[in-house]
């Protein structure tokens, strides 16, 4: 699942007219990078939420192999989101991706799917380590054992993409919830785990962030 439903108000004029999704980073709209990365993986189902202007992510997207959840009249957040697109999604665990980054690396959706033990997990999160990462401020988000088992503190930051059993949000009243309310329940129960990721990866979120996003595109290869 892309959560493509925000506002993205961070990026300020430039989600006046369009949803953040369509921005065009080195020239391809934001969303087509994560698809992309998902066709690559070889993905058998993709479903795209949309809340802030659909039409135009709907004609962008129109022809191409996708599921639309709508989300409305009120968006969902990412939990509630999640829940909502559950009909389209089929049984089992399933990805879930924002669509405002970019990577440089090797699939991130790969090497989820290759370190995914549902014995032990119920999410496995992919982050950053701080020097891998352009456009993102603050100390980061979880720290990881020897075992992999994430805790919340300063250290790696979440990178927009897990692979999660969604199950859980059927027992959150909420509506409208974030994805944290379930990981919370997962670290209680020592099921939330995350894998560090071997590349560059960078957060557009902010305008700054098209033009750090180019430059970590065109670095040559080591």
């Amino acid at each position: 699942m892309m959560f493509a439903a925000g506002f993205g108000t961070r990026m300020g004029a430039l989600t006046a007219e369009q949803p953040k999704p369509l921005i065009k980073v080195a020239g391809k709209p934001l969303i087509d990078h994560a698809l992309d990365l998902a066709r690559d993986f070889g993905a058998v189902r993709t479903v795209v939420n949309l809340h802030y202007k659909p039409d135009q992510l709907e004609r962008h997207l129109a022809g191409r192999d996708i599921l639309l959840s709508y989300e409305q009249p009120d968006i969902l957040e990412t939990g509630g989101g999640l829940r909502h697109a559950l009909p389209l999604m089929g049984d089992g665990p399933v990805f879930t991706m924002n669509t405002d980054a970019v990577w440089r690396g090797p699939n991130p959706l790969t090497l989820l799917a290759e370190a995914w033990n549902p014995a032990q997990m119920d999410a496995l999160l992919l982050c950053i380590p701080p020097d891998h990462a352009s456009g993102h401020a603050g100390k980061g988000d979880f720290l990881i054992n020897a075992q992999g088992r994430a805790t919340r503190g300063p250290g790696l930051i979440y990178s927009g993409v897990q692979i999660i059993k969604p199950d859980g949000v059927l027992n959150i009243p909420q509506p409208s919830f974030s994805l944290n309310l379930l990981w919370n329940k997962m670290l209680q129960a020592d099921r939330l785990f995350a894998l560090p990721y071997p590349g560059k990866w960078c957060d557009v979120g902010r305008p700054d962030g098209i033009r750090l996003a180019e430059a970590m595109l065109d670095q040559p290869d080591v």
